[in-house]
């Protein structure tokens, strides 16, 4: 698994966590081995919010999709969190952090419709290919 990969490289881990006090956005909490996960109100195992870290101070983050289209935008589960997160990429999409997807190519959908709050990932890589809107 790459987030076992990364901890035992050493690498600082964090997970996304929805927080009570600001619910339309994903937060990130750190993780480790040690780390006990609690389900949040969808069943989804999220660290504990002791400690939050803005996105705009990662190096890369792993956002997850259902669907991904061949320049780069991404079909979520359609509440637009990893969207508002990530909206100052919009207006800046050279900014940190690299937004990379991690897909199947069973996922790949030729076309859908793109409103202008969808976030472009940097990359996404499927065990085929690696996708990336600016080799298009």
């Amino acid at each position: 698994m790459l987030l076992d990969l990364a901890l035992n490289e050493g690498k600082s881990c964090f997970l996304p966590v929805i927080q009570q006090d600001n619910p339309e956005f994903v937060s990130f909490a750190p993780y480790d081995a040690n780390t006990e996960l609690v389900p949040n109100k969808w069943g989804i195992a999220e660290p504990p919010t002791s400690e939050v870290i803005s996105p705009t101070n990662f190096d890369v983050v792993f956002v997850p999709l259902v669907g991904f289209s061949e320049d780069c935008f991404r079909l979520g589960m359609g509440k637009g969190f990893y969207d508002r997160t990530f909206s100052f990429k919009i207006f800046n999409p050279r900014s940190s952090p690299l937004l990379v997807g991690l897909a199947h190519e069973s996922q790949f959908i030729d076309s859908f419709p793109v409103e202008g709050w969808d976030v472009r990932l940097d990359a996404i890589a499927t065990e085929r290919k690696i996708y990336r809107p600016d080799t298009r």
